[in-house]
């Protein structure tokens, strides 16, 4: 009896690290209630809420490419901040009418909500988080149509909390370092205009790339390999690769952290 006690002594004291040890994690939904909550407590107030969209992204990506690089992007700058949290990817945003369809809505698997329902549902994640103990509510978007919803729930949070603590950012510099500002740095490089293009080309590729090179196809149907119309593709992604998209995350991240610190320090 005694040995079989000690034996189990021994591998209780060697599970508790397990559940004892915090997760190295910045995502809200890796983290238990009273590990959010701690965190919080120790000065972690900051959250991104990040949305991403479901689209087509040309013949050569998959459709989930801006939710899964909004939320690697969200990790890296919620690490280099320090004090931040990031909360779920909100993947249903506006991508055109559906009768009939326009936008991204003629290709198959875009998904499309109208723009107040997107605009109910941020403002209703920035009321959770502020509730829990977040003074800092900070919208990133990943893509283009999210740019004004963001502006207009946190113009319409602000007002409304003007004699709290707490604050709403929608933090554009995130998609104008992603694409304006990624598309200038490659043309310094000698890239042409016709590559760059505004959607799916050679920038947004090579993003995609340097994040999560399995969203992308190296063999794409053969009438779909020649950028032009019907494509879904914006300019010419064939000359993409993940060195140059390690460029335009470095400028992301470094713009984005910046304008997050300018925000929050502007109260």
């Amino acid at each position: 009896m005694t040995s079989w006690a000690a034996i189990v002594s021994m591998l209780a004291l060697l599970a508790t690290p397990a559940f004892a040890q915090a997760l190295d994690t910045v995502f809200l939904e890796e983290l238990t209630w009273p590990e959010l909550r701690a965190l919080v407590r120790a000065g972690k107030t900051t959250i991104i809420l990040p949305s991403g969209g479901t689209e087509q992204n040309g013949p050569h990506m998959a459709l989930g490419k801006h939710n899964v690089r909004v939320r690697a992007l969200s990790e890296r700058i919620a690490r280099e901040l320090g004090n931040a949290v990031v909360g779920p990817v909100i993947a249903h945003v506006p991508e055109g009418a559906l009768a009939p369809p326009t936008g991204h809505m003629r290709f198959p698997g875009t998904i499309t909500v109208p723009d107040d329902a997107f605009r109910r549902v941020l403002e209703s994640a920035a009321r959770s988080v502020r509730l829990h103990g977040f003074r800092d509510v900070v919208f990133l978007g990943d893509h283009g149509s999210t740019q004004a919803g963001e502006r207009a729930v946190a113009a319409r949070l602000n007002r409304e909390w003007a004699a709290t603590p707490a604050r709403a950012h929608a933090v554009e510099e995130y998609y104008r370092a992603a694409t304006t500002g990624f598309r200038e740095l490659l043309r310094a490089r000698g890239y042409r205009p016709d590559e760059l293009g505004d959607h799916a080309a050679l920038s947004d590729t090579a993003l995609t790339l340097a994040i999560a090179p399995g969203l992308v196809r190296t063999d794409p149907p053969r009438d779909a390999q020649v950028p032009g119309a019907g494509t879904g593709a914006d300019g010419d992604p064939r000359r993409a690769s993940a060195e140059l998209g390690r460029l335009g995350v470095d400028l992301i991240v470094a713009r984005t952290v910046a304008a997050i610190r300018e925000s929050t320090n502007r109260r």
